[in-house]
């Protein structure tokens, strides 16, 4: 998804080309006709060739994959999602990201009550 976000259409020869290490063509089309299924992706026919587009938008997309990770990984608990995160990431985070990050939870605490 990240690779059609940042283009206007692609067949799937250009997504396995802005790939790092790209599966099979096969694969990725098949993958694209998934998510094209799951209605993140449409195609148009332009001559011989289809090319894909996102649908929803990247903010959607990426709160739809952040519930369903924490649903799959964490039972739904927002909370272990975060800790799980913070530990992992504790060290790259700079001072002023986990004062953000504090200020974050200062107004979602604040908007709880």
């Amino acid at each position: 998804m990240e690779i059609l976000y940042g283009a206007r259409g692609l067949t799937v020869a250009e997504v396995r080309e802005r790939m790092a290490e790209p599966p099979g063509y096969s694969a990725v089309r098949a993958l694209l006709r998934i998510l094209e299924e799951k209605g993140h992706v449409r195609h148009e026919q332009r001559g011989p060739r289809y090319v894909f587009s996102p649908v929803v938008s990247q903010s959607k997309a990426r709160r739809s994959a952040m519930k369903a990770l924490v649903e799959t990984f964490f039972g739904g608990s927002t909370e272990q999602a975060v800790a799980a995160f913070l530990d992992e990431s504790r060290a790259k985070l700079s001072g002023a990201e986990l004062d953000r990050l504090a200020e974050l939870i200062a107004a979602a605490k604040k908007e709880g009550r």
